[in-house]
């Protein structure tokens, strides 16, 4: 199986029993909220970063490819890189005032700009 296709087991490494069929996990696509019920939080951090600041921001409720979209579009609007990992978008740098700025822009009115 290639990684791409490959399942994950739920619960059974290994049986025995010759009739056993594993379950997989089907992961089930996530459902979209439209912005105006998305609860963001757009925080500094600086732990475990060698001392360097990025702005997070977490909260977000979706499928991963609409993340991954929202990152991309916060990222270029800064002029600075950044990724998306564990459900956080992470810009490099201190743009909170900015990111929070865009995501209003972008219909998401209940975002809270903590840390510092």
């Amino acid at each position: 199986m290639s990684k791409k296709n490959k399942k994950k087991r739920i619960g059974v490494v290994y049986s025995t029993n010759p009739d056993f069929d594993y379950s997989f996990d089907e992961g089930g696509t996530e459902e979209a909220l439209p912005g105006s019920q998305q609860r963001l939080r757009v925080l500094l951090d600086r732990k475990h970063r060698g001392g360097k600041e990025v702005t997070l921001v977490t909260g977000f409720k979706g499928p991963e490819e609409d993340l991954k979209a929202l990152g991309k579009m916060l990222k270029s609007k800064c002029g600075v890189g950044g990724s998306v990992k564990d459900g956080e978008i992470i810009v490099q740098g201190d743009h909170r005032d900015r990111v929070v700025e865009l995501l209003k822009k972008e219909g998401y009115p209940d975002t809270k700009k903590s840390g510092g």
